[in-house]
């Protein structure tokens, strides 16, 4: 199943912590971020796809090193909608810090310097979106199928954030 079916899914189910509301914020977070830097949404839907390959490369590393618990506590804290840069911080180093914010300029046409700055926006909005499958009562607990889906045990790569903000739009008929 792909990650926006489990994204869905966790929308659905009351026992998860995903509802209509989190993914319109996350949108919402996205079509401000368009507007503030002058760009163009599908541009920001680009710039996050990439920071979520990036993202996904970091949660990884820290499911493999400390196990699922750790990647379900980094989102668990760092998910959200508001500037954070603890959640970039939390995922990168410094270096890497640069290396995506120049991988993002040379793909999206995004100013590096800008992108820089977006980062703490657009890590808690991916973590936002993976946090959806976490479950309602007891978001540590195992087995959310979404951050699941997204580090994608089974190695396919059918994992895209940026199709799933944009499934979202037309989830929600924006």
């Amino acid at each position: 199943m792909g990650l926006f079916d489990q994204i869905i899914n966790a929308i659905d189910n009351s026992n998860q912590q995903g509802n209509a509301g989190q993914l319109g914020n996350i949108l919402n977070t996205v079509q401000q971020v368009s507007n503030s830097t002058g760009t163009d949404p599908s541009t920001i839907q680009s710039a996050l796809g990439i920071v979520g390959n990036y993202v996904r490369s970091a949660l990884q590393e820290k499911q493999a090193t400390e196990g699922n618990e750790a990647a379900q506590s980094v989102v668990n804290q760092f998910g959200g909608t508001s500037p954070n840069p603890q959640a970039v911080n939390s995922l990168f180093a410094p270096f890497l810090q640069q290396q995506l914010a120049q991988t993002v300029a040379q793909r999206t046409g995004l100013n590096a310097g800008i992108v820089q700055q977006l980062l703490p926006i657009l890590v808690p909005v991916v973590l936002n979106l993976l946090k959806s499958g976490a479950h309602s009562q007891n978001p540590q607990a195992g087995g959310n199928p979404v951050l699941n889906s997204f580090l994608d045990s089974d190695r396919d790569g059918d994992v895209d954030i940026m199709d799933a903000i944009q499934l979202a739009s037309r989830y929600l008929g924006r």
